[in-house]
């Protein structure tokens, strides 16, 4: 596929919202945390390349004077780039005619007993624009509408309640004349959902429920479809025991993409709760879903449930890449998505059709396939986390409960037909225990240790992977996951960061690297790309946190603590420190 036919793809989407869609052609900005409706992360801008991106140099920085986890990526929108944080979810608006002078700030008054109900880190996934206006999730699950010239509350609306384990990392996305927001808060026993709210007043547009009844999870029993067949009357009441959906998980904290053609938006749902498998039995739906919904209505078109009666915590709220190309000599409307299990799947987006699921890292050893008729995972017995019972130690399962990959998201050039992945490898040791229900209180059930697989040394890969052949075209270890969201350009470069806190610039083609520069801190943020007064810009977040930085982030100690995941990150003290920086590279005058 050429750049221009990536480009016309999401121009004739009239009744979308057009001041996006006429947004999102121009390279110089970047309107939406993804790039694009798309969510491809991909820029046509090329005066950076790879002739030259060795001499890449920094601008300018700018420190957000927050710690913790910094995920995500600023937006630019025109002359101006806004930059949010993690709590208390600052958000800056910076003149790029001006050096970054700061326009304005708004830093919002949350209750601190917040951030011991947010599961992995204080992070927040960044900020969305339209119409003039700002939109800031925020931890105490507020949607708040900023005047985007002042910084002014235009509306502000509570999506849920942090008391009962709700909370809010989520980047909004702005659909027509909604904004979409998800809920975070699986590891407390709340109900996913989504909810699009009216641009103009906050006014709920609609709620789409992850688990439940057919009208909570607007889902239509006859013409919703999964895997080419209608789901049937209460999918989802008949998979859980008794009223256990009513705090079954679920949660939407990941990305959403659109198709402004089939006016389709596209999600994943997290996992059950409890973690214990043994308390939940039955499939769990609609966990570990992924959702095609109607964005007027909410009304789900189709379901795939990637996998069901989840026993690892494999959340499914990973990115949904969409792109057309040709599959076994056929051109098609797909849907890529890399998901926490360690499978890569390639669907037709208008049905729902499985095409392909093949592992992204070679270490996945849970299940040794996905059959593409049933679309079942064909799952190895010795991994399962419940076949002894409570109290039972499962040991080296791959991957671990952060998956092959988390939230990071990948990026695709219409260059190369090629997606670029950043992925963890990691494996674990996970012990379910019973435990009860209180609303606001942990519900997990069970002790993780995470490590990297037997005979490596390494816990992380960034991959290139052919979405219609399901292989790794090249794959590129590092000594720590890489958390942070990739970018591909027309330059032929794809940027990526590293734990370690450097940026790094590899050949699109070969995988071979380019360029690397160690900022202040380490990289779980996503690296972005843009044009001021004739120059190209590479800007990154850093800020070492999330899931994989929590031990820092949070000053936990315990192999266990974090979750599973302090103990396999401990080395990070060794190469980073906390910080919250904003770093810009160009290329010398």
């Amino acid at each position: 596929m050429t750049v221009a036919s990536a480009v016309s793809l999401w121009a004739v989407g009239a009744q979308a919202n057009d001041d996006l869609i006429k947004m999102e052609k121009d390279a110089k900005q970047w309107v939406m945390p993804l790039g694009n409706y798309a969510g491809n992360r991909y820029s046509s801008l090329n005066q950076i390349n790879k002739t030259n991106v060795n001499k890449l140099q920094v601008a300018w920085t700018f420190s957000t004077g927050v710690l913790r986890g910094h995920e995500g990526g600023p937006l630019v929108i025109g002359n101006m780039m806004y930059v949010h944080a993690p709590f208390p979810n600052t958000v800056f608006a910076l003149d790029l005619n001006k050096n970054g002078q700061i326009v304005w700030k708004y830093e919002p008054s949350q209750d601190p007993n917040v951030i011991p109900v947010m599961c992995c880190d204080t992070v927040n996934r960044g900020v969305a624009y339209g119409d003039g206006k700002i939109f800031l999730h925020q931890a105490d699950t507020k949607l708040v509408a900023l005047d985007a010239k002042t910084g002014k509350v235009v509306w502000s609306v509570t999506d849920g309640d942090p008391s009962k384990g709700e909370t809010g990392t989520s980047a909004p996305i702005v659909i027509k004349d909604k904004v979409l927001i998800g809920n975070s808060g699986g590891e407390f026993g709340v109900r996913g959902k989504v909810t699009a709210y009216n641009m103009k007043d906050g006014k709920v547009a609609w709620t789409a429920y992850s688990m439940g009844p057919d009208s909570d999870v607007l889902v239509d029993p006859e013409k919703t479809m999964s895997m080419g067949k209608p789901i049937g009357s209460d999918s989802s009441l008949k998979t859980w025991q008794g009223d256990q959906w009513k705090i079954g998980g679920g949660a939407t904290w990941g990305w959403m993409s659109y198709d402004p053609q089939l006016n389709l938006v596209y999600y994943g749902s997290g996992n059950p709760s409890t973690w214990n498998p043994v308390q939940r039995p039955g499939d769990n739906k609609w966990s570990m879903t992924i959702f095609a919904r109607d964005a007027d209505t909410g009304m789900a078109k189709w379901v795939y449930q990637m996998t069901p009666h989840d026993e690892w915590d494999y959340d499914g709220v990973n990115e949904m890449q969409l792109v057309d190309q040709k599959i076994n000599g056929q051109d098609r409307k797909l849907l890529v998505h890399f998901d926490r299990n360690g499978f890569g799947y390639t669907l037709d987006r208008t049905s729902g059709e499985l095409l392909v699921a093949e592992k992204f890292d070679p270490a996945v050893n849970w299940a040794t396939k996905v059959d593409l008729k049933t679309g079942l995972p064909q799952r190895v017995k010795q991994y399962s986390t419940e076949a002894g019972g409570e109290d039972k130690n499962t040991k080296d399962i791959c991957p671990a409960a952060l998956g092959s990959k988390d939230q990071q998201p990948s990026a695709f050039s219409p260059q190369t037909g090629l997606f670029y992945v950043p992925t963890n490898h990691v494996c674990m040791d996970y012990e379910p225990f019973k435990v009860a229900y209180t609303a606001g209180q942990p519900y997990v059930g069970a002790t993780l240790s995470m490590y990297p697989p037997k005979g490596d040394n390494h816990l992380g890969n960034f991959i290139a992977w052919d979405a219609t052949a399901g292989k790794i075209k090249w794959s590129i270890p590092e000594p720590f996951s890489v958390w942070s969201g990739a970018l591909a350009t027309a330059g032929g470069v794809v940027f990526y960061g590293t734990l370690e806190g450097y940026l790094k610039a590899v050949d699109a083609e070969t995988g071979k690297e380019l360029y690397r520069f160690k900022t202040p801190s380490g990289i779980i943020g996503n690296v972005n790309t843009y044009e001021h007064n004739g120059k190209q810009y590479v800007a990154v977040l850093s800020g070492i946190g999330g899931w994989a930085g929590i031990g820092m982030a949070a000053g936990l100690t315990e192999d266990t603590a974090g979750l599973g995941a302090v103990g396999a990150y401990k080395a990070l003290s060794q190469y980073t420190a906390l910080g919250g920086t904003m770093t810009v590279f160009s290329l010398p005058e």
